[in-house]
């Protein structure tokens, strides 16, 4: 009998499950401060929380490359990341959003280098 339920349980499938890590590479304009840069992170974050969508900043301290910046942005799958990003891009098309006025602050404040995705298990 026990080797029947054992044999039973390692033929169930088992379901995977993986967060979603966005990550952009960008570089901070040369008068935006961090700290400026880390004001419109939290109300970002505070918009996301909605979407369940929040990021957090790499800051290099020992790199080659210490001018730029990685954003690290989670949500649980990729499909709370989709339903985030048609969100904050259909949004832009209302000037008047919260969306647009905080893509607005980022567009001053930084260029983004490179942006990637992950499943992250």
């Amino acid at each position: 009998m026990k080797k029947i339920l054992i044999a039973a349980i390692l033929l169930l499938p088992f379901q995977v499950s993986a967060e979603h890590m966005d990550v952009i590479q960008f570089k901070l304009h040369d008068d935006c401060s961090f700290e400026k840069y880390m004001a419109i992170v939290a109300d970002f974050n505070e918009w996301g929380k909605a979407y369940g969508y929040q990021t957090k900043i790499a800051y290099p301290l020992q790199n080659d490359d210490l001018v730029h910046m990685y954003w690290l942005g989670t949500s649980a799958n990729a499909a709370a990341f989709g339903k985030a990003w048609d969100t904050w891009r259909d949004a832009q098309a209302d000037a008047d959003s919260v969306p647009a006025k905080l893509q607005a602050r980022f567009s001053a404040c930084e260029t983004n280098i490179t942006r990637t995705g992950y499943d992250i298990y």
